[in-house]
């Protein structure tokens, strides 16, 4: 509970008038049910006097008047009681306007603040967290954390009001008969608490089954062309029933606890009530109260009803919003090891000069080594290729450069300033780069192109899918460029997403072109046409091109060729052909293919 009040301190500092309103409604609004049994209480006793007035003098046959007089006295008394649920029907409108819309507010605050967070937070986590994991704690455990701030809060007020006013007026009327009506409540209050334990643990459970439950669909569903083309329906559907069979259990389990709960309230208020009647009865008959009294105790005791019954619920969705908010807080917890804390100049353009000083990295989960000791310069304007075979550390390279992880000994300097020392968002906004896993949005194919750069213009889109090779594709798309691609692209060939994601990076106008095997799924004369654009258009920027093959096409001015993490040659074309070795190899066997 400590940790759910610390983090949600803020967010009622930002909305304490309207929480501050809100109270003062739900105090309002139980002023005035409150005071509804006092009327009815009074308009019986008044009946009951006026009748033994009119039998001590002759009976009412003897008085032709009595029965007006009832009916206006008992009219006026039924018009109170009708004004007063008209008020506290009014106040109650105004405190679910305040409190419930006070919990709406911060949910929508809580849910960017979240999604703000995890955009902070560097590619390690994404490695070591599932998809469904994230998606359940923005979702489910945020709504948990809302039903807690909107009818939680509100139920609790309510029943601190109810039970102040109530218990008042109770005790106004008679010492005696309140202390024998409220006698269950030491019961109530243990039974709360053993309750409250058993659905704290058991609703982190749920919980923590959730996030499996919907990383499992997430998973089949973002893998559901291999799951068919391997025709595993059924071993994936068995696998997501065990999942949910889980999840079904541990539901189960609270919802006995519940089970139990409610029943065990409802019996604490009718021994209330029971009681009341039993011990109010014997002090009418000694004279020490009227019927009236024991009428507004009765009507108190089922007033209170609702809220002694709700502690059991609000105990239950506390004590959910408490576990949800411990989920939240380990990933609002967890810091990015990338920092932008060396701010340079923000806006200031990069020339493009790259130079690796004895490089090494090794992946800070896996402890798997992926570089060691690289070492290049590469000037402005100039094209380098880096070649090797899989697992040789063409990629994580790229993901230095990017500054999606940090060096583990070494260093990486851009244009002679140490990469960390740059801003780190202008850093990656001049840096055009197109990984391996090309990924699109589930947006038209304009808005996939125009993503890296604001103002992208219809006719600059074009332009870049040309020099990406992909126009005519795109144009002979049912909507050309207003095409939805559907998700992750799924709607174009893994060629048409390579381009296109090429064209995306050619529209942020980069100064540094880092492209990463993005071309192995063209042919050879779309291949000719992208180069040609690099060679020609991009002449003057800085470009990296990641690959498994050989450009001829395209002068490099250095080409280094990876090998068990290290750099094994390094040179141009015509160098590394006279070195023999790897390089030497794939040009040889490229050549016969081609011949072919």
């Amino acid at each position: 509970m400590k940790h759910l009040l610390s983090y949600l301190k803020k967010f009622f500092w930002r909305y304490r008038w309207r929480f501050l309103l809100g109270t003062i409604f739900v105090g309002l609004a139980n002023a005035f049910r409150v005071w509804q049994p006092k009327v009815i209480g009074q308009a019986l006793d008044t009946v009951i006097e006026r009748v033994r007035f009119y039998k001590e003098h002759g009976g009412i046959e003897a008085h032709p008047e009595a029965f007006s007089e009832l009916g206006r006295q008992i009219a006026l008394f039924g018009a109170a009681v009708i004004g007063l649920a008209i008020l506290m029907g009014l106040f109650m409108y105004f405190m679910r306007q305040t409190i419930i819309v006070m919990s709406r507010l911060i949910e929508y605050d809580m849910r960017k603040e979240i999604f703000a967070h995890y955009t902070r937070l560097d590619l390690a986590f994404y490695k070591r967290n599932s998809t469904g994991d994230m998606m359940s704690r923005i979702s489910e455990d945020v709504s948990k954390v809302r039903m807690f701030l909107g009818p939680t809060i509100l139920y609790g007020l309510d029943l601190i009001f109810l039970f102040i006013l109530a218990i008042s007026s109770m005790v106004s009327v008679s010492v005696e008969l309140t202390l024998w009506s409220l006698l269950p409540l030491p019961f109530l209050s243990i039974s709360i608490y053993w309750v409250s334990s058993i659905i704290n643990k058991r609703s982190e459970k749920i919980q923590q089954q959730l996030a499996v439950l919907t990383s499992t669909a997430q998973e089949v569903y973002s893998g559901i062309r291999v799951v068919k083309s391997y025709v595993q329906e059924k071993a994936m559907g068995r696998w997501f029933a065990d999942q949910s069979e889980e999840y079904r259990r541990r539901s189960l389990e609270l919802i006995r606890v519940d089970a139990f709960f409610f029943p065990l309230m409802s019996l604490l208020i009718g021994a209330s009530i029971i009681i009341t009647v039993y011990v109010g009865g014997l002090l009418v008959i000694e004279g020490k109260l009227t019927a009236g009294n024991i009428t507004s105790f009765v009507i108190y005791i089922n007033m209170l009803t609702w809220p002694v019954t709700a502690i059991g619920w609000i105990a239950s969705l506390t004590q959910q919003a408490s576990a949800s908010q411990k989920r939240i807080n380990e990933f609002l917890k967890t810091e990015p090891a990338i920092r932008n804390s060396h701010v340079a100049e923000s806006a200031a353009p990069l020339r493009g000069k790259i130079e690796f000083r004895n490089v090494s990295f090794t992946y800070p989960d896996t402890g798997i080594k992926a570089l060691e000791g690289i070492s290049f310069t590469l000037e402005p304007g100039q094209k380098m290729a880096i070649i090797g075979r899989t697992g040789s550390g063409k990629t994580t390279l790229a993901d230095l450069l990017v500054r999606m992880y940090d060096v583990s000994d070494g260093q990486i300097l851009i244009d002679d300033q140490e990469i960390a020392r740059h801003d780190l968002y202008n850093l990656r906004r001049q840096i055009g780069y197109v990984p391996q896993d090309v990924f699109l949005f589930s947006d038209t194919v304009f808005g996939n192109i125009a993503f890296g750069r604001e103002g992208v213009t219809r006719e600059e889109a074009e332009f870049f899918a040309k020099s990406a090779a992909v126009h005519d594709d795109i144009s002979g798309l049912s909507e050309g460029y207003d095409t939805i691609v559907g998700e992750r692209g799924v709607t174009l060939s893994g060629g048409q997403k390579q381009r296109v994601s090429i064209a995306r990076a050619f529209a942020k106008h980069p100064n540094i072109i880092l492209l990463d095997d993005c071309l192995s799924a063209v042919d050879t004369n779309t291949e000719s046409q992208i180069l040609g654009y690099m060679q020609t258009a991009l002449a003057n920027k800085t470009a990296i091109i990641i690959t498994h093959r050989i450009y001829s096409m395209l002068q490099f001015d250095k080409i280094i060729v990876l090998e068990d993490h290290r750099i094994v040659q390094s040179g141009t074309h015509d160098e590394l052909l006279a070195q023999g070795g790897y390089y030497a190899e794939l040009w040889e066997k490229q050549r016969l293919m081609e011949e072919e």
